[in-house]
């Protein structure tokens, strides 16, 4: 397709996330998120279920980002993890993927396996998340790259879906667009608003507009060439 329609950390915002999608055109635009579907959020479970129905019906991309690595991490060592995943939202998730009312008294090792044989097709769609996507000038990734190396794409896994000020601040030479979340945009603006943060020299676009945390999820529409709409759902929290 000639357009991409990118969207921004979602994060459970299952809500936001449909109404956001009210602006989307599948026959004109490919739909792709730039990763962190789950923890924090209202319903991690339904973002997943969603972005699955998305890939098999319009071919949608959805991409890793350093929660959905989170939860693979606590899965995989779920004693160990647990504290830590349950600090960074995780319990939000767990909850939305197990069908029991007391996850909280369950152990950590029965409650992932509990997750593993009944969210099996959502962790398989999880597992099978890209680190990122190419497509003309710009590249998609949910963090960024290290900037430092003469080849962007030898940048470690860990660091697409983590680095912040080495790839914010760093100098772009790569003469690609960066489309990336990760870092939730009022740490970014001057003005601490949740609008879409440009780098100086606008080769890197952050569209995650802490929409978990009382902000906006943004979705922006891209030509080969440049953006050339921009979406915003307003996603305020009660205090």
């Amino acid at each position: 397709m000639d357009y991409i329609f990118a969207v921004g950390d979602i994060h459970g915002e299952i809500e936001a996330f449909e109404k956001l999608l009210t602006h989307w055109n599948p026959d004109k635009e490919r739909l792709l998120s730039v990763g962190d579907l789950i923890d924090r959020g209202t319903d991690p479970g339904a973002v997943i279920r969603k972005a699955m129905l998305l890939e098999a019906k319009y071919d949608a991309i959805f991409l890793r980002g350093n929660h959905e690595n989170m939860l693979l991490d606590w899965l995989a060592e779920p004693r160990r993890k647990m504290m830590y995943y349950i600090s960074q939202g995780g319990m939000e998730t767990i909850d939305s993927l197990v069908r029991y009312t007391n996850t909280a008294k369950i152990m950590p090792e029965e409650l992932a396996q509990r997750i593993e044989n009944e969210a099996a097709a959502e962790l398989a769609f999880i597992r099978n998340r890209p680190y990122y996507i190419e497509w003309n000038q710009f590249v998609f990734v949910h963090a960024g790259v290290d900037l430092e190396l003469s080849d962007w794409k030898q940048t470690s896994e860990h660091d697409m879906v983590w680095i912040r000020e080495p790839f914010q601040q760093g100098m772009n030479r790569t003469g690609k667009t960066f489309v990336v979340g990760h870092t939730p945009t009022e740490s970014l603006n001057p003005d601490g608003s949740a609008d879409i943060w440009y780098s100086p020299d606008r080769s890197i676009i952050d569209i995650d507009g802490g929409a978990v945390f009382g902000g906006a999820l943004h979705g922006i529409v891209l030509s080969q060439t440049s953006v050339e709409k921009i979406y915003s759902i307003a996603n305020k929290k009660e205090v």
